[in-house]
């Protein structure tokens, strides 16, 4: 064994050699890996089970399309609500907590069914009071609980609750960066959003990646709830397909194994980010003097 040799850095100090930590077997991932072939043969052997896939694929594009739309909304929402929780008027900061606090505290299905039966009527109801004149004179057409699609109702559900949680991602993002580069960049003559957008949100991004990007995961399994509303999405697809077959073992064995998919093989990617982000971090402290 090839003993270690302290290294000299760029001060001339000795410091202490890195501690050079072996690489484990990621026997989980193996293990999965066994499963899938294992499904995959049993798609191949069975017809059943190829007939149910076939019949729960269309629900996979639903599934994504709901997912990134919502997931879209609320990092867009979620940013601007963090900007107001660091915002210099009380009156901001006070808004934009009352809604993070008390969205976080609602489970997803309550707020489901709260938006599309109890806020879409109430939508059509306020329309059709605020422009009672021009629908009497057939200028606007009245509207019905019937114009907003259950998908729409639940993308924005999803949306609202997502963007509270993420709001506080992009906040701890945002007071990661060191006071000392804002104040710097703003002698410099920058305006508060050149400051933002040049200096804050470069660095904030590389610290809130990783998180968002296991919120998005969560998202994808937390969308198996527009079920409820009978949006026609994987799991929908599934209970339909299971109660006039009676084949609910096998229904929800490709269930699983289609969320299983999606799911783990972000979980990789968003890890393989992390690690990425973990070595420029490291290269950057080292480089510096």
């Amino acid at each position: 064994m090839i003993p270690e040799v302290p290294r000299i850095d760029r001060r001339g100090e000795l410091s202490a050699p890195p501690r050079v930590r072996r690489r484990e077997v990621p026997y989980w991932l193996i293990a999965a890996a066994l499963l899938a072939v294992l499904f995959l043969w049993l798609i191949v052997v069975d017809a059943e089970y190829w007939i149910i896939l076939r019949a729960l694929s269309g629900g996979v594009l639903t599934t994504l399309w709901v997912t990134v739309v919502a997931f879209a909304l609320a990092c867009a929402l979620g940013l601007l609500l963090a900007l107001g929780r660091a915002s210099q008027f009380r009156v901001v900061r006070e808004v934009a907590t009352f809604y993070v606090e008390i969205v976080r505290g609602l489970p997803v299905l309550v707020l489901l069914f709260y938006i599309a039966f109890v806020g879409a009527p109430q939508v059509v109801a306020a329309w059709n009071w605020a422009f009672a004149g021009p629908i009497a004179a057939g200028i606007i057409p009245d509207l019905s609980v019937r114009d907003f699609d259950m998908t729409w109702r639940a993308i924005l559900a999803l949306t609202i609750s997502y963007s509270a949680f993420l709001a506080e991602v992009f906040r701890a993002g945002i007071e990661s960066v060191p006071i000392g580069q804002k104040e710097a960049a703003a002698s410099l003559g920058l305006t508060r959003w050149q400051v933002f957008r040049l200096v804050v949100m470069p660095q904030a991004l590389r610290t809130v990646l990783p998180p968002l990007g296991n919120d998005f995961v969560a998202m994808i399994k937390d969308s198996a709830l527009v079920s409820a509303l009978g949006v026609q999405d994987i799991t929908q697809l599934g209970k339909v397909y299971s109660a006039s077959t009676f084949l609910f073992f096998e229904t929800y064995n490709v269930v699983a194994f289609l969320y299983l998919v999606m799911t783990l093989s972000l979980s990789l990617l968003v890890r393989g980010l992390e690690r990425r982000l973990a070595r420029r971090g490291v290269r950057s402290a080292s480089a510096a003097p």
